[in-house]
């Protein structure tokens, strides 16, 4: 089992930044692709990143793109995502999810998710 932790969510202006880290425990393994994920008030959960464990493979979803960048740091066993001009239509939840071995931006690939944090972006 692996358990996931996201931190970092809260209220910012259009136009900020926020860092969310989600820390990873139990059963980690290097094979691990860690993705972030957003699902906003009546809609589907939308992929924005992820990145390979081990190796620093990026990949980033169109809209996030130029915007959000997803780090790790393996001594910690923690993700990062770097969000710089936020938008209001950003706001939601934002989670955190593993996947073990796999590479794909479809929510249902991944085995692991945290609990969410809120990020709200006001006008």
């Amino acid at each position: 089992q692996v358990q996931l932790v996201e931190s970092g969510g809260g209220l910012v202006q259009t136009g900020g930044s926020l860092r969310l880290s989600c820390a990873a425990s139990g059963r980690t393994r290097s094979n691990y692709v860690m993705g972030w994920f957003r699902q906003a008030p009546g809609k589907e959960r939308e992929f924005l990143a992820y990145i390979n464990w081990s190796g620093g493979v990026t990949t980033y979803a169109d809209s996030v793109k130029g915007r959000f960048t997803i780090s790790r740091d393996n001594a910690k066993n923690t993700v990062y995502l770097q969000m710089n001009s936020l938008k209001p239509e950003d706001t939601a939840v934002y989670s955190c999810a593993a996947s073990v071995g796999v590479f794909s931006r479809s929510p249902s690939r991944y085995d692991y998710w945290g609990q969410g944090t809120q990020v709200s972006v006001s006008l």
